[in-house]
């Protein structure tokens, strides 16, 4: 029987029990080390890697020295047991070798950009340029197959719940998720263009109006803005469901042990979070924990200590107090053992955030300490320690500003205070809800009310709310999944009435007209018939960054774009010749130089 022309093995199978066998194998040449009398080949594919090895007295061996990395070989010849002082501990293949016999030569490479065998550090632009080697890197490699892993457990876990797949279109209508869409011209119908979706929102409600009860899909999202560490440019994935005669704790139900399920299944032995997850209210988290992501492997909870300096003799916080500011306390357990410098340092760290500084107080040998501490007397102080559950041994931090302003700094100085003292939890996933959303905001520049969140929701009291309440008192039906800090997911229970959508809409300044322009397809649909729904979409992207312990979605994604929204191996976005403008009735017009 013939030998298969490429493989019998591949580079990761070969064990003590394959000696003495004759096999042959395909890769990429990782490594070669000249010994004099012995050159040695470290061969690898998608599966491992084998270390060949060719004696000096072969005639091949003038090839095979002068082999260059990354060059593509097939290698035929006997399995042997390697001596065991040369035994390889860190490969499944480590105890055998390949003596080499014949030796094709299949592709050979040019010098490389950068090595491809070691993990140093090179430029993030040159490592796209020439994404195709660095995905053969290790970690890369690695990172890319956790990904597809990952996707294929969500699936079989949606299908076990009871979920349908289902695809949406890529070429629809401009939509307000709130971020800008990437446009497609339209050649058929001059002058229009498609967009290209920022979430499948509106197709997934529809299915719900179509009778479908539970779609999910691997949805592909694309949105026209600056990238962030945590957000590819372009597009990225998402984890898209909706469900239908629901209510809130029924989706929670529904998606807590599919996510619960995957970072315990790819978590490496970190400690998940059992469902169900805690629920913590916006607000609460606001004032908890200064944050609507907030990272609860860090111990420390932020109080509001307003009254504690109301009518005080410090005057800073306590003018500011009665002219409606807050104080916020962040205790720090165990700092009074600290040098004064951990002190300033944190003080000259709140400076350059552009506050006065964090004043603080450490309590301390029976008593109080510290530059505050004076202007406090016993009743004030054990109202302090009552309402930050600091004692003996803690500090506690002050922040004082308006309740927005103070609660960013307070999350901020929280989380510095917490790496500081080394208290978050190690080699875990803290899960939880926040819930109870504000449905509106006020835009700080216009005075103008917008929506906070996503427009569909249902607003908690319904049309009742909307007619009789303060709109920035109304509290809606949407939820976040946030991880270690990381928001997750955003989703909500729909708002599946056209007179709560007309009045929502109509509050936030958009007249009837326009709703109906904008969103015509769903308003009617909601005339048809529509069942109370909700959902979800956790981001696939993010769920993977954590897994795999990286800040940077660009080492979780095979391919790309660089933080200027540039693929740099396929040389996107390029110029397209005048001829093709033409068909699409399209003119380009430069912005002036500068």
């Amino acid at each position: 029987m013939s030998m298969h022309a490429y493989r019998t093995h591949s580079c990761g199978a070969l064990r003590l029990t394959d000696a003495g066998q004759t096999v042959r194998i395909s890769g990429w040449v990782h490594r070669s080390r000249d010994h004099g009398q012995l050159l040695f080949v470290d061969l690898r594919d998608h599966y491992g890697l084998t270390q060949c090895v060719i004696d000096s007295s072969s005639p091949l061996f003038a090839v095979a020295s002068g082999l260059r990395l990354e060059s593509v070989l097939t290698v035929t010849g006997k399995v042997v047991k390697r001596s065991p002082e040369t035994v390889n501990a860190k490969l499944p293949s480590g105890e055998i070798e390949i003596q080499i016999d014949e030796l094709i030569v299949q592709s050979v490479s040019e010098t490389l950009p950068f090595p491809v065998n070691a993990d140093a550090d090179y430029p993030e632009d040159m490592r796209l340029k020439y994404r195709f080697l660095d995905l053969r890197r290790e970690g890369v490699h690695a990172n890319i197959i956790l990904r597809s892993k990952v996707i294929a457990s969500i699936r079989q876990r949606m299908i076990d719940q009871g979920f349908t797949e289902f695809q949406t279109p890529i070429l629809t209508a401009s939509s307000p998720e709130g971020a800008r869409d990437y446009l497609v011209p339209s050649r058929l119908h001059p002058g229009t263009f498609y967009a290209l979706p920022q979430a499948p929102q509106q197709f997934k409600q529809l299915l719900m109006v179509a009778g479908f009860d539970r779609y999910f899909q691997i949805a592909p999202c694309f949105r026209d803005e600056a990238s962030r560490a945590d957000r590819s440019p372009g597009e990225f994935y998402q984890l898209d469901f909706e469900m239908s005669f629901v209510t809130q704790d029924d989706v929670f139900a529904a998606i807590e042990p599919v996510l619960a399920g995957v970072f315990e299944e790819f978590g490496r032995d970190r400690k998940v979070t059992p469902p169900p997850f805690p629920r913590i209210t916006y607000d609460d988290a606001l004032l908890k924990y200064g944050s609507d992501k907030p990272d609860l492997r860090n111990p420390i909870v932020i109080a509001d200590v307003s009254e504690v300096f109301a009518g005080s003799g410090f005057a800073v916080f306590s003018n500011a107090v009665a002219d409606g500011g807050v104080v916020r306390a962040i205790p720090a357990p165990g700092a009074s053992s600290r040098p004064r410098s951990f002190f300033d340092k944190l003080n000259d760290w709140a400076r350059e955030q552009g506050a006065p500084g964090l004043g603080y107080v450490v309590f301390a040998e029976g008593g109080a300490k510290g530059p505050i501490a004076k202007f406090l007397d016993a009743p004030r102080l054990d109202l302090l320690k009552k309402l930050s559950g600091a004692g003996e041994g803690d500090a506690v931090f002050f922040v004082c500003d308006k309740k927005a302003a103070a609660a960013k700094l307070a999350g901020q100085a929280r989380l510095r205070i917490g790496n500081e003292l080394g208290l978050n939890a190690e080699g875990e996933f803290r899960m939880c809800w926040i819930v109870d959303f504000p449905m509106y905001e006020r835009n700080e520049d216009t005075g103008q009310i917008e929506f906070s969140h996503n427009p569909f929701s249902m607003p908690q009291g319904g049309l009742d709310a909307l007619l009789n309440q303060d709109p920035l008192t109304i509290k809606a039906y949407q939820y976040d999944i946030v991880c270690n800090g990381v928001e997750l997911s955003s989703g909500a229970i729909r708002n599946h009435l056209p007179e709560i959508m007309y009045k929502a809409f109509e509050i936030a300044g958009y007249p009837n007209s326009e709703v109906e322009s904008r969103f015509g397809g769903m308003l009617n649909a909601f005339k048809y018939g529509a069942p109370p729904h909700g959902g979800s979409a956790p981001g696939i992207d993010r769920i993977v960054m954590l897994l795999a312990d990286t800040p940077n979605i660009r080492e979780i994604v095979a391919f790309p774009m660089n933080q200027q929204a540039q693929d740099l191996l396929m040389q996107a976005p390029a110029p397209v010749p005048m001829e093709r403008l033409r068909e699409l009735h399209i003119r380009v017009q430069l912005p002036p130089k500068s």
